[in-house]
């Protein structure tokens, strides 16, 4: 508010209401409200604030309050909980902490399942690979076997019918012969660790 050359101020005016203004402050206060009516009003105004404000602080209403009122307040407290402690309240809880557990399950699985997915398939790809790798180790050996034992054969035996047989049989020998040198070992193993 600008009433002429004094600037108005409305903190100064709660505060002259409040009595903090000291007494020279106070009357420079006092005697620019008579001059300026903008003032005068706002100090009128918030003079009948307070006085509203203070009377309806006073006017308390007297409710009768019964002496065991907190006694009376817990005991309708636990009567409306007996609805709560019914045996199909807590199934219907039951029930539902089921449904909801189900439910979650699925959403995570359905997140989830192409992660599943793919962990399935790296793993069968490395169970597949390791088959493989000893399928391939086994073809090798037999085919190098074979090699091995045809040329021995064709070495000791000439172009005979039988040659053939013979190299079945120096097969079956070197086999049985592998057979007897590793169970010879875990023998030997097993007396030692005795």
């Amino acid at each position: 508010m600008n009433n002429g050359n004094q600037l108005c101020q409305e903190e100064q005016i709660a505060a002259y209401l409040d009595g903090e203004l000291d007494a020279f402050a106070g009357a420079l206060f006092e005697q620019h409200f008579l001059e300026c009516r903008l003032c005068n009003a706002e100090l009128n105004a918030q003079r009948l604030f307070l006085r509203e404000l203070d009377a309806a602080l006073t006017l308390a209403p007297d409710l009768p309050v019964p002496s065991n009122f907190a006694q009376i307040v817990a005991a309708r407290a636990e009567s409306d909980m007996s609805g709560v402690r019914d045996g199909g309240e807590h199934k219907r809880a039951l029930r539902f902490c089921v449904i909801l557990a189900l439910a979650s399950f699925a959403l995570l699985g359905a997140a989830a399942s192409k992660a599943v997915v793919f962990s399935g398939r790296t793993v069968a790809n490395q169970i597949f690979g390791l088959f493989g790798l000893l399928w391939t180790t086994l073809a090798d050996a037999v085919m190098g076997l074979t090699v091995i034992s045809r040329v021995i054969s064709g070495g000791l035996i000439a172009e005979s019918p039988f040659a053939g047989l013979a190299a079945l049989l120096l097969a079956l020998g070197v086999v049985l012969l592998s057979i007897l040198i590793s169970s010879y070992h875990k023998r030997h193993e097993m007396l030692l660790s005795e």
